[in-house]
């Protein structure tokens, strides 16, 4: 009888013990979509020098509103994901060195090693590097799950379309249910508070338009193939859920970054483009350009709008751990005006020159990796574009690797002050560049396994 009473008495703690953890992930489920819905920031946007039409439509706006909502998760492995948290309590214990894989690169080493970083894919908005390591991208939305690769109405996007959900006017972290191809009618002009996070999947950007970031600050892409991208424009554009306006024609740049801060681009693959890689003008600053893999292209990376533009001056911008790889010609990148770092990159192919400027750019180059071409004529690594007043422009290499017959020219006084102004970062040493730069450009992630 005491047997059989000890017997329904631990069948009872053990109900009550499913019961309390029960009620425990329902209160966590209930506090998260709380904070969720409390940390939604709208953010106005600036009508651009190209945009000359509003439409303020409360009826788009709202549809708008309803498809956001249907797409629009607070994790996309949400069970997992809550069960995984309630058992690492991971939010409070987490530290940028925790999942290190001593690789030497400390973006990887932040969040590569985690088997799960799946559920855990905010986690990247912490582990940013140089000027742009306060771009916090989506990390305070939900998350925002694109499973159409078509349908691209630039004036009235379909929802579950990468154009719905970079257009909306709240924080939205962005991924892709399966690989896909997507090709733009019409730039893709981003929202401020967005992050495109393509890990875990294969999507490429290609044969259209591409990616305008213009007005806008906050904003992280990671993962994508960009490549042949083409001029578009002369057409109606949506910008936001309450306006569009008038596109003049684009350059065919891969990624545009016009009057911007606070953006941070990692780990894409990026080639053959109509115009620039990636481009950066008219007052952007706070940038970091990270572990991208850059081929098949002739003006890589324009850095600062034009001589007379002097906003562009207050311009920082960090390039870091990329590989400059084959079938590149120049600008890698060329600059005006502002503050530049250039640490631990890997420049294994040039045909005319790696690092150019004018008007009187600030270039700290440190701890990378120059391999010259064979031609003898290419040997150098940098390009002034007024060959008659660049003397004082102050321009270093320091710890730089020199190969091949590559031979960097130093100018300038080495002002302490303007080189602080160009540092973002601590280089680390050049021979340790192939490890660092090793994966970079697109990741082959895989669901349950390290990255």
């Amino acid at each position: 009888m005491r047997a059989c009473s000890e017997a329904t008495m631990a069948v009872s703690l053990n109900l009550f013990s499913l019961l309390s953890t029960m009620a425990v992930l329902l209160a966590l489920l209930a506090s998260t979509n709380a904070s969720a819905e409390s940390g939604k920031n709208v953010n106005s946007r600036f009508m651009g020098p190209r945009e000359s039409i509003s439409s303020k439509n409360s009826s788009i706006a709202e549809r708008s509103e309803e498809a956001l909502n249907e797409h629009a998760v607070d994790n996309p492995d949400e069970i997992a994901s809550m069960v995984d948290m309630s058992i690492r309590n991971s939010t409070e214990r987490r530290n940028l060195g925790f999942f290190s894989c001593a690789t030497g690169n400390p973006i990887d080493d932040c969040w590569r090693c985690d088997p799960h970083w799946q559920l855990h894919r905010k986690r990247l908005a912490n582990c940013g590097i140089g000027f742009g390591r306060n771009a916090v991208g989506g990390r305070d939305g939900k998350y925002y799950v694109v499973n159409n690769p078509g349908n691209d109405d630039p004036i009235n996007p379909r929802s579950g379309t990468l154009r719905h959900a970079v257009i909306q006017d709240r924080p939205l972290w962005i991924v892709f249910k399966r690989d896909m191809v997507i090709t733009l009618k019409q730039e893709l002009i981003m929202n401020s508070f967005k992050t495109i996070d393509a890990r875990g999947v294969n999507v490429h950007i290609a044969y259209g338009a591409c990616i305008t970031i213009q007005y806008v600050t906050n904003v992280i892409i990671h993962g994508l193939h960009i490549h042949d991208c083409k001029p578009t424009g002369n057409a109606m554009v949506r910008s936001s859920p309450s306006h569009y306006g008038w596109r003049t024609m684009a350059d065919g740049d891969a990624i545009s970054i016009f009057g911007s801060s606070h953006i941070w681009i990692d780990h894409n693959s990026l080639s053959k483009c109509a115009d620039g890689l990636v481009d950066a003008i008219m007052g952007s600053t706070a940038l970091t350009i990270s572990n991208n893999y850059f081929t098949h292209h002739n003006e890589v990376m324009l850095l600062g709008h034009s001589d007379s533009y002097v906003r562009d001056k207050l311009m920082q911008v960090t390039i870091a751990y990329n590989h400059f790889g084959e079938g590149l010609i120049q600008r890698m990148p060329r600059c005006r005006h502002g503050y530049f770092h250039v640490v631990n990159n890997d420049y294994t192919h040039w045909e005319m020159y790696a690092i150019g400027g004018s008007a009187e750019p600030t270039i700290n180059s440190q701890g990378n990796r120059y391999l010259a071409p064979n031609n003898a004529f290419a040997k150098e690594v940098t390009h002034r574009v007024d060959p008659n007043d660049w003397k004082h422009w102050n321009w270093r290499s320091e710890g730089d690797l020199l190969l091949n017959g590559a031979y960097f020219i130093a100018s300038g006084t080495g002002s302490g002050a303007s080189y602080a102004r160009a540092s973002s970062l601590g280089a680390k040493s050049s021979s340790l560049v192939g490890s660092i730069t090793a994966s970079a450009g697109v990741l082959n992630c895989q669901r349950g396994f390290q990255c």
